[in-house]
């Protein structure tokens, strides 16, 4: 028997859905992240996935996992405007060292900036609008054409995160690739290490998930990681990851 939900999804979301099913079965160990990855990236969708990374703090990790099968991988990298120098610094670090090759810097469209945060303060008077503006719309526009996108989403990470999938339908019915989604904190510190990986340097300065510089602080001892993120306010995601609100 069908469920009503299931009735009243589009057949491009069924047909989705299907596919991350498949896709899961095909995974004999959720930890692989390698495997998760040469599947996607070789098989499932080649030539129509994408990677985007922030550069943050995890991030190294997962490119260089992603740079050992394809260094040609389209990398989407969304420049706020107001990201850290130490973010953008590191960002080209990486791209050195794991030899990446296509790397597409997507920032927010000027024109939209002057009109709706022209004096940059939209961050301070609502926050969700300025992450729609400077980093959801520029990415669904970067995503057009591909089928699928990797993140570095862990369930670790927060509460909103708890249950991510290694393969996840996103609203728009492009696939959403997660290898990293069972990992843990020490996990992740350990094959860094092994890895020989550089760490984002203001993560010795307790940021532990970095964002704009407006809405990152450090983290303090026992606290979550993300809770650095929009501290103060009523949120815990830039928006990328839910469905987009309609603003008036």
């Amino acid at each position: 028997m069908v469920s009503a939900s299931a009735s009243l999804r589009s057949p491009a979301e069924q047909i989705s859905r299907q596919l991350c099913a498949d896709l899961d079965r095909r995974i004999a160990d959720p930890m692989d992240a390698s495997a998760i990855l040469r599947v996607a990236l070789t098989e499932a969708f080649d030539g129509s996935i994408a990677l985007v990374s922030s550069f943050g703090t995890e991030s190294a990790l997962l490119l260089q996992m992603a740079a050992e099968i394809d260094r040609s991988v389209p990398v989407i990298f969304l420049d706020t405007g107001k990201l850290f120098p130490e973010t953008l610094e590191y960002r080209d670090q990486l791209v050195d060292q794991l030899g990446l090759t296509d790397i597409r810097v997507i920032t927010p469209r000027a024109v939209e900036i002057a009109r709706q945060d022209a004096e940059g303060k939209l961050w301070r008077d609502n926050a969700d609008r300025c992450c729609s503006l400077r980093k959801t719309q520029p990415l669904n526009a970067a995503l057009d054409g591909f089928d699928a996108w990797i993140t570095g989403r862990k369930r670790f990470q927060s509460l909103t995160r708890a249950s991510v999938g290694l393969f996840e339908t996103a609203a728009d019915g492009k696939i959403k690739v997660n290898p990293l989604a069972h990992w843990s904190v020490d996990q992740i510190a350990a094959e860094f290490d092994a890895r020989d990986l550089p760490h984002h340097p203001l993560e010795a300065f307790g940021f532990l998930s970095v964002g704009c510089t407006t809405c990152t602080a450090p983290v303090a001892a026992g606290e979550d990681r993300r809770a650095g993120r929009w501290r103060g306010m009523a949120k815990t995601e830039c928006g990328i990851h839910l469905p987009e609100p309609a603003f008036a």
